[in-house]
């Protein structure tokens, strides 16, 4: 989904407050105040409140630990009585889906928090972009691209992405800073990630190819962690294995022939 510079509604069933018609709409001060006109964060919004028992004067308070309900099975091994019910059944079940759901909420919460980072950033920086929000396999992924107003700023990628790997691990120490939780977030910027990803399977497949004919292991040049990962995918796909060696920034990986 794609947020664009006028903050067009894109989670679930919510949609934003519009931006604030005085002073820069597009300023950090009118970022927070439409933050603060969205209620609690999502993460407050699942913490269940903490309670304290109501008591009356005089009346009479029991430290006894409450015991649950057991039914005796045929070896005397105590259970509880609930467990083999029907309705306890599809109630796990449930939970099971209740849990799928709530892991893709917990994603597109990344999402949100490292598009407002981002968004912060290129208008200090007065650059162009869109923003695009989406859940890749088991986590958050977002992009800048092209906007009406102009195109993504590829010079936020810099030679050989350092720019762009750089800007990803702060985007993920902002998402981390909100939940509390360490972040696997991927950025992508003018769609470098997307164009790399199909040069490195071109060139995975013509390297397995070379390596079957030859019986002999291929060395390719220094990648990054995502450009490694490609390129394994690649060659397990090929049927071959393959290892990453070398220390960070000089890691690569070697295509070994089958055994």
């Amino acid at each position: 989904m794609r947020r664009s510079p006028t903050r067009q509604a894109w989670a679930a069933g919510q949609a934003r407050p519009a931006r604030l018609a005085a002073g820069n709409e597009s300023s950090p001060r009118a970022r927070s105040a439409r933050r603060a006109a969205t209620g609690p964060r999502a993460a407050d919004r699942l913490r269940a409140p903490q309670t304290t028992p109501q008591t009356h004067p005089g009346a009479l308070v029991t430290t006894e630990p409450i015991t649950q309900q057991t039914a005796e099975t045929p070896e005397g091994v105590a259970t509880p009585t609930t467990e083999d019910s029907p309705e306890t059944t599809t109630e796990s079940s449930a939970l099971q889906q209740g849990g799928s759901s709530t892991r893709k909420e917990a994603l597109e919460h990344e999402g949100e928090i490292a598009a407002d980072f981002l968004e912060t950033l290129l208008d200090i920086a007065d650059l162009d972009g869109d923003l695009e929000v989406n859940v890749e396999g088991d986590r958050a992924a977002v992009a800048i691209v092209d906007s009406e107003d102009g195109p993504a700023p590829k010079k936020l990628v810099g030679s050989g992405a350092a720019v762009l790997e750089a800007l990803q691990e702060l985007t993920r120490l902002a998402v981390q800073a909100e939940t509390g939780d360490r972040s696997r977030l991927m950025l992508d910027i003018a769609g470098h990630r997307a164009g790399r990803r199909a040069e490195l399977v071109t060139l995975a497949r013509r390297t397995c190819e070379t390596v079957k004919n030859s019986g002999e292991q291929a060395e390719l040049e220094a990648m990054s962690a995502f450009e490694r990962k490609v390129v394994h995918d690649e060659v397990l796909a090929a049927g071959l294995i393959s290892e990453s060696e070398g220390t960070e920034p000089n890691r690569y990986v070697v295509i070994l022939p089958q055994d």
